[in-house]
């Protein structure tokens, strides 16, 4: 299977203490590169996230957000912490003490204050462990499913581009002989002029050289061999992505040799179509793990 590197799956739960949501999503990134939105007092739970994330994703910018909403009997079990209050303001005062200008806290800043609500031995943040845990793997097997429904549409794509790379190639391979050929007949004509009949040998030097220098015939091998490697890629799967990333690369060079070594209007045509289709190739395989 092929894994496309975007994704999205989100996970709920409704529990007595309120309700739990969390979220995965990612976007192309050359590595793994792991994000966490988690609240505070969630945040001891990142280490064994970060983990279980690692161990089922290879690249990609993944975002995880974990959202909780308490609820209406927990917010009313909720009581300020006055001992945390008095040790803040008295942090407060030392402060302004040495620096006048600074500004007070506010009600807002102050109730958000890390433990300042008080809450009793039920709170989520004690029993929440394992639901976080549970909803993470229930998110990570749909958003891991999505990832593998786009990888075989994008495939399915560069499948369809290497068949129409195939078709060019077929136009362009038997015009290459008889083309070489009025290349030659037309050198030769003109070298005959140009140094005389009694020269035939250096005329043949001559000939072979410049027929050596737009003979595409290597450089079309060697684009069906890599068109070769690149649909044995796909169907083996697997985290393809840079490999396939290579290949674009070495594709868009034959082509480009190809169009460098042209002196008929067609093969320039094809090569530029080559070059269309590479590029579109290209731009999907970005998306792949």
């Amino acid at each position: 299977m092929i894994f496309s590197m975007t994704g999205y799956a989100i996970a709920t739960r409704e529990t007595p203490q309120g309700s739990f949501s969390l979220e995965i999503r990612s976007v192309n990134n050359r590595y793994l590169d792991i994000q966490f939105r988690l609240p505070d007092d969630f945040r001891r739970q990142e280490p064994a996230m970060r983990e279980l994330l690692t161990t089922q994703l290879s690249r990609g910018k993944i975002e995880c957000r974990l959202n909780f909403s308490p609820s209406a009997n927990t917010e009313h079990a909720q009581q300020l912490d006055t001992t945390l209050l008095e040790k803040l303001l008295q942090l407060e005062q030392t402060v302004k003490t040495r620096q006048p200008t600074a500004s007070s806290l506010s009600v807002a800043e102050i109730l958000k204050w890390p433990g300042m609500l008080g809450k009793d031995s039920t709170t989520p943040a004690e029993e929440s462990d394992e639901i976080s845990m549970a909803l993470l793997q229930t998110a990570l097997d749909d958003f891991k499913a999505a990832r593998i429904r786009e990888g075989d549409k994008l495939k399915s794509i560069l499948l369809e581009r290497l068949n129409q790379i195939r078709q060019l190639l077929q136009t362009a391979l038997p015009r290459i002989p008889a083309l070489i050929a009025a290349f030659e007949e037309k050198l030769r004509t003109r070298l005959e002029e140009i140094l005389g009949s009694n020269e035939n040998e250096r005329i043949h030097q001559e000939i072979t050289l410049f027929a050596g220098k737009i003979d595409v015939d290597e450089e079309l091998s060697r684009l069906q061999a890599h068109l070769d490697e690149v649909e044995r890629i796909l169907n083996k799967g697997g985290a393809a992505g840079k490999r396939l990333d290579f290949m674009m690369q070495e594709l868009h060079r034959e082509a480009n040799t190809i169009g460098s070594k042209s002196v008929d209007l067609e093969i320039s045509r094809i090569s530029m179509e080559l070059k269309v289709i590479i590029e579109q190739m290209r731009e999907q395989v970005q998306n792949i793990e």
